[in-house]
């Protein structure tokens, strides 16, 4: 005889391709997989950064090379791109450091730190962008 009263369990299942658009990732989701992105975004860039560098200090005929390239719209994107990777990199290691070495493992602590990550990444981002686009 079984026992109707018993509660359902939850069923657990791995997303499937098609459950994209519609599943919701919490925000220490989305800080995580952007972390990654961004590291895998900084390390395929590594030539891009090692010829600005290059550029900017071997000589003033170089600098000058390095100051139209960087004068170009498409570059400045590009190193947009890899300002946001960096600062967002930057502060999510921080993010994991901070959870490392408090134990801070808990759902609200998690999601709260992941805002914080955004609200701190995201004006940074910003504010060096208008810089680098002339803003100010």
């Amino acid at each position: 005889m079984t026992d109707t009263n018993k509660p359902q369990r939850p069923v657990f299942r791995n997303i499937n391709i098609t459950d994209i658009r519609t599943y919701r990732l919490p925000p220490a989701g989305i800080v995580s997989i952007l972390h990654r992105i961004s590291g895998a975004g900084m390390f395929l860039m590594m030539p891009f950064i090692i010829w600005m560098f290059d550029n900017s200090l071997t000589s003033e005929v170089s600098f000058e090379r390095f100051a139209l390239a960087v004068s170009n719209p498409l570059v400045k994107l590009i190193c947009l791109g890899l300002i946001w990777a960096y600062l967002h990199h930057f502060v999510a290691g921080v993010r994991h450091l901070w959870m490392d070495a408090t134990h801070s493992v808990t759902k609200e602590q998690g999601r709260s730190s992941a805002i914080v990550t955004f609200a701190v990444s995201l004006p940074l981002t910003v504010i060096l962008g208008a810089k680098l686009f002339g803003l100010f």
